[in-house]
């Protein structure tokens, strides 16, 4: 094993700003957002709360993809809305689906009127049993140089609206035909996590609001504690995600020890775990039903020693915590090697014997680079009439 490569904490800010385009999206707006949106249209402020949650039920419980849908709203009013605005969610590019059925979409993100330059970012469905996870994006690049992570391995080109976050549950559900007609009633998307492309922390408005309209009861309806927001440690965004938006807490900490975790996690040379835990102590509503997730990639001869996994224990005593233990998913180019599976169940046997949940999450998607850590979009290096192939195909599916 050639020696890893340490990372190093860059400061990013994005390289450019979101440009909307000339007809903007209605996809998520609040409440008081669209009312606002309605007023431009000459609708009168008596009708406005009526029509928004016409507006509500049809975008995000029936998932109307055009104005044309919402027949319980008048034409006149939908030729208006129609005019002005769109109900566009991301643009499907590609979609891979692994052999273990975990599907992967690669999404355009229009950037104004000039198609090239939209980005793109993906988000993973991981269906199971009993579940069916989104895993979805934040940013387009990531903020931060984790080691070990692939999508780390992006540059930051900019931050999601709440209308491309929310965009992404849409598109999933679209996919799926998870809408509020399916026929037996069930839903396929359960399950949300940010834990996609990007910072979460890092975009805190956008994010704080698409979640707030996926976990609305009167629309795409996903309960908060369904809704899980990953961060890699930033500690004064922390405590307000629980006040703010009131969803679980993941945390991505990968190392019992700050000079290890300055390497693989560089966020924690400014936030440096023993101010990290503290704000995980301080999150509003964490307890024995409401645990905080720790998230800890298992790499070979690094960090998944017995002494680590004792001192995990010792660090996150008296925190309503379980640990994931994630193996490592080898990508093209890396230096790390996952631990033996061996030493994983061991590490696993400590920690459940000290009390706490260990589960060894099951890698999923590894054939499509879906898994934790792999968001990268490979599309870049394709040519324009490749990339348009994989549109065309993504769209007869």
């Amino acid at each position: 094993m050639t020696e890893p490569h340490i990372a190093t904490l860059v400061e990013k800010t994005p390289l450019e700003t979101y440009v909307p385009p000339a007809k903007p999206s209605l996809i998520g707006l609040s409440r008081t957002e669209l009312a606002d949106r309605l007023g431009e249209i000459g609708v009168a402020p008596a009708q406005r709360k009526m029509r928004v949650q016409q507006l509500w039920h049809w975008l995000y419980f029936r998932g109307a993809q055009s104005f044309d849908e919402m027949t319980s709203i008048s034409k006149g009013i939908r030729a208006e809305l129609a005019q002005h605005f769109t109900v566009d969610r991301p643009e499907v590019v590609a979609e891979q689906i692994s052999n273990d059925g975990t599907r992967k979409w690669l999404l355009r993100l229009p950037s104004g009127d000039n198609v090239e330059k939209a980005h793109e970012v993906e988000c993973v469905y991981i269906p199971e049993t009993d579940r069916g996870t989104l895993c979805v994006s934040s940013q387009v690049g990531c903020t931060l140089n984790c080691a070990f992570c692939h999508t780390g391995t992006q540059r930051l080109v900019r931050n999601l609206t709440a209308g491309e976050i929310v965009g992404q549950v849409m598109v999933a559900r679209d996919r799926l035909n998870d809408w509020a007609d399916r026929e037996d009633g069930t839903r396929r998307v359960t399950n949300i996590v940010m834990m996609g492309m990007g910072e979460p922390l890092y975009n805190f408005d956008a994010v704080r609001d698409a979640l707030l309209i996926v976990g609305d009861n009167e629309g795409i309806g996903i309960s908060r504690r369904r809704i899980t927001l990953s961060t890699s440690g930033v500690v004064p965004n922390i405590v307000r995600a629980g006040e703010e938006i009131g969803v679980m807490l993941a945390i991505s900490l990968h190392a019992v020890r700050d000079e290890l975790r300055n390497e693989l996690v560089p966020l924690n040379r400014k936030y440096p775990i023993k101010e990290l835990l503290q704000a995980c102590r301080d999150y509003p509503g964490a307890s024995n039903a409401r645990r905080i997730t720790f998230e800890y990639v298992m790499l070979k001869g690094v960090n998944d020693s017995l002494d680590d996994a004792k001192l995990l224990v010792k660090l996150l005593k008296g925190i309503p915590a379980k640990i994931n233990l994630i193996p490592f998913n080898p990508w093209p180019g890396t230096a790390y090697e996952c631990s033996d599976w061996d030493q994983i169940e061991k590490f696993s046997e400590y920690i459940f014997n000290s009390g706490y949940s260990s589960p060894v999450r099951t890698p999923r998607g590894r054939d499509i680079l879906a898994a934790c850590g792999q968001l990268k979009s490979e599309t870049e290096k394709l040519s324009a009439r490749e990339r348009q192939a994989l549109r065309a195909m993504a769209m007869t599916d």
